[in-house]
């Protein structure tokens, strides 16, 4: 099925090359591969909903362009971990489409529909509201923004992490495009093209397709069946135009689908049966030896993970005069997720689960912006969303019990709805008061009203059949908060500049989605969490343009952090507003040209994130857990990155660039119940990659290696230990090489 879905994506692709080379007759060669070797090209963001380079904005932004992301060798959004100061961002947990990220140790890594995300993710302004279906394919990329710290003030929805922001291409005033096939480890063979040509002299047109899929790097030794697999198929439409002087248009369209086998980790801890007359029995033990990508599991080759994402755009601006302009953002997604998931990750049935749901999503911004021409810019908006999320859950523990050596069959089914409003409305001013001196201040208004019922039946064997039941509830809630920002920023020349600022974010609270127990279900909501971040920056460039440096310093106090916790209770999972956090941290970036070929960059983080409290009602009646929570999930003390790259002109017979990168991890924790097994060493990993383009840059070969060392690291956990001890560990992939031919036209 893969091949076939290749076979067909790849003969589309060079239809749509064939098609616009026809159009375009015989232009300049496109180059969009080009590299400036005698300085750095600026890249313009929006971090503040209006264009800047990035050295004007007083705000830490990372920024990648398209020729960046291929020097990262990256493919999938998670590519950018290591690239960014103090950022973790993973492919979540047991799922092929799921992404955990955390900023500056704030986060959110359940992908459970009852959980917003800790950091925002956006493509072309518009929020994605779920983690699951967030691993975006980098596959039409104009470049990418990381803000880092809370985004209370300008964001379509209010953060307390930051915010990831995919911008892709608009179709240019001429007929241009690219083909490229990808072959490497894994059976990875993937197909991307692009092409874009002009309607007329107002109107364009561009079209994005990739194909990806590969065998998987996880293997069962018994049924040798592979699995941690990626067989993906994505395609965006994209109409942009600009009518006349005074409005502009920008339609878009894109589906994705996902077919994929488990997503497999592996047990760290031994795996208990609880035997009415035995005891407790251990069904798996610890593991003895290093993992060696080798699990088995007791679901079937049919239970696998399906989802299909698909949305539109429309972002309309108007320029109502020479000081005011309006912009509508318009957009509808929905997303179908039907995915198993082994959570104990073993031939025992423990935690084995299905869920399925259907989400949809409308929102509406609608932003008025003034600049006087001088001294003055002000931003005001408006902001609507609306989210329905219906799922329907089944866990399956037919060996989590057992009596005098029988297992005991054990089901659980929920059915639950969840239907979201968020308004919002925010206004941010920013004012030159004095030469070189500007004050900006923000405030942001957020109402969210949740609307949740949950269903969950219980059908045990036999011999415990008088414990079978359902535990039903619905509530309705709704949180209010008013996050300001303020700023004050210095230019202390064309190419120094620094500013101190405040800034509030806060991510609404929720019900529980995993309330079982009758306890539970009486009051299962928890409350908003907010933080305060202070910050102080530098930004400096060369007058040559060749040297750029940027640092960052700040403290956060973060309260009412949302905890889900592994209860004392069998299968019990309370979530706590259980925590103040401490953050205090500084971040460096630079980017150096080298003589006329040699590019160096670094990125370096350190992090100290503590709690001022954990209030946790489980240390109150077993001591023993005290040290439970000394550690803050997925927030290491350093990240760095070090990346060189160089140009070897060869004449009429191209160029070639050889690059590589360097990247350090501190040790990390990767559960909220810090669990020793569940924690990930410090550790170093290396990538190398090679460049040939030809000399009109029609065509273009690269070859590359990640995880050249080898190195075994774990990058996210499940933490389920009131069930059967659940702990088991997710790892990056193995070393793995890939081949890619490119033609652009």
């Amino acid at each position: 099925m893969k091949r076939t879905h290749l076979s067909l994506a790849i003969g589309l692709l060079v239809g749509m090359s064939a098609m616009a080379q026809a159009q375009q007759g015989t232009p300049e060669p496109a180059n969009p591969s080009e590299k400036e070797t005698a300085r750095l090209d600026e890249i313009v963001v929006t971090a503040r909903r209006r264009e800047e380079t990035l050295q004007e904005v007083p705000v830490a932004v990372s920024a990648f362009s398209d020729a960046d992301l291929v020097e990262m060798q990256a493919n999938n959004i998670d590519s950018l971990q290591g690239s960014v100061p103090n950022m973790n961002i993973v492919q979540g947990r047991g799922s092929a489409s799921s992404v955990n990220v955390f900023i500056r140790g704030i986060g959110q890594p359940d992908a459970l529909q009852t959980f917003d995300p800790g950091v925002g993710m956006y493509v072309d302004d518009v929020y994605y509201s779920r983690i699951q279906g967030a691993l975006f394919k980098l596959y039409d990329v104009d470049h990418i923004e990381v803000l880092r710290g809370p985004q209370g003030t300008l964001y379509g929805k209010n953060s307390t992490g930051g915010a990831i922001k995919v911008v892709t291409r608009d179709p240019g005033q001429e007929t241009a495009g690219s083909v490229e096939i990808s072959a490497g480890s894994f059976g990875l063979l993937e197909a991307k093209a692009y092409a874009a040509t002009p309607l007329s002299d107002t109107w364009g047109l561009s079209a994005a397709i990739v194909s990806s899929g590969n065998d998987g790097y996880v293997k069962d030794p018994d049924t040798r069946r592979h699995y941690n697999d990626d067989n993906t198929q994505a395609i965006r439409l994209k109409l942009v135009g600009n009518p006349n002087d005074s409005f502009k248009a920008a339609f878009s369209l894109d589906y994705t689908h996902q077919d994929n086998a488990l997503t497999l980790g592996n047990p760290e801890a031994p795996l208990i049966q609880t035997d009415v007359a035995l005891g407790a029995i251990v069904l798996h033990p610890s593991p003895s030896e290093d993992y060696d990508y080798r699990t088995r599991t007791s679901l079937g080759p049919d239970k696998g993970q399906k989802l299909i994402h698909k949305g539109g755009s429309a972002a309309l601006t108007w320029s109502l005069s020479d000081a005011w302009s309006l912009k509508s953002i318009t957009a509808y997604r929905e997303l179908d997720s039907k995915s198993f998931i082994d959570i104990d990750a073993s031939e025992f049935e423990l935690g084995d689960v299905f869920v399925g749901f259907h989400q949809d999503q409308f929102s509406q911004e609608l932003q008025a912006q003034y600049d006087n021409g001088s001294n003055l810019h002000a931003t005001y908006g408006l902001y609507f969303l609306r989210e329905h999320v219906p799922s329907n859950q089944e866990a399956y523990a037919d060996d989590l019990y057992a009596l005098a050596g029988s297992p005991i069959t054990f089901l659980r089914t929920i059915g639950d709805d969840l239907t979201t409003r968020s308004t919002a409305a925010y206004g941010q001013l920013n004012w030159e008061f004095a030469p070189s001196w500007t004050l900006g201040a923000g405030v942001r208004y957020t109402r969210e009203t949740k609307d949740y019922d949950r269903t969950t039946s219980t059908f045990w064997g036999p011999a415990f059949a008088a414990l079978n039941g359902t535990v039903a509830f619905d509530a309705s809630k709704s949180w209010t908060a008013v996050t300001p920002s303020l700023s004050l920023q210095k230019a202390f020349s064309d190419r120094v500049m620094g500013y101190v600022s405040a800034n509030k974010g806060f991510k609404s609270g929720g019900f529980n989605g995993r309330a079982n127990a009758v306890a539970e279900a009486t009051r299962p909501e928890f409350d908003p969490e907010t933080v305060w971040t202070y910050e102080m920056g530098l930004k400096m460039s060369s007058d040559d343009g060749r040297l750029l440096g940027n640092i960052t310093a700040f403290h956060s106090n973060y309260d009412d952090f949302q905890a889900r916790v592994s209860g004392e209770v069998v299968g019990s999972f309370p979530v706590l507003n259980a925590a103040k956090v401490k953050v205090d941290g500084i971040e460096f970036e630079g980017v150096a040209m080298v003589g006329e070929g040699t590019r160096l960059s670094a990125q370096v983080g350190w992090l100290d994130a503590r709690y001022g409290e954990f209030n946790d009602p489980r240390v109150a009646t077993v001591p023993a857990l005290a040290g439970l929570h000394d550690h803050v999930p997925f927030s290491p003390k350093w990240t760095s990155r070090i990346a060189a790259s160089h140009i070897f002109g060869l004449g009429d017979a191209g160029s070639l660039t050889f690059g590589g990168d360097v990247s350090y991890r501190a040790k990390s924790w990767l559960s909220v119940d810090n669990r020793d097994v569940l924690t990930q060493d410090a550790f170093t990993t290396v990538g190398l990659f090679g460049i040939w383009d030809s000399a009109d840059y029609k065509w273009q070969v690269r070859a590359g290696v990640r995880n050249l060392t080898d190195k075994l690291y774990k990058t996210d956990a499940q933490e389920f230990s009131s069930v059967g001890n659940i702990q088991t560990a997710y790892y990056a992939m193995p070393r793995n090489y890939y081949l890619t031919a490119r033609y652009n036209f």
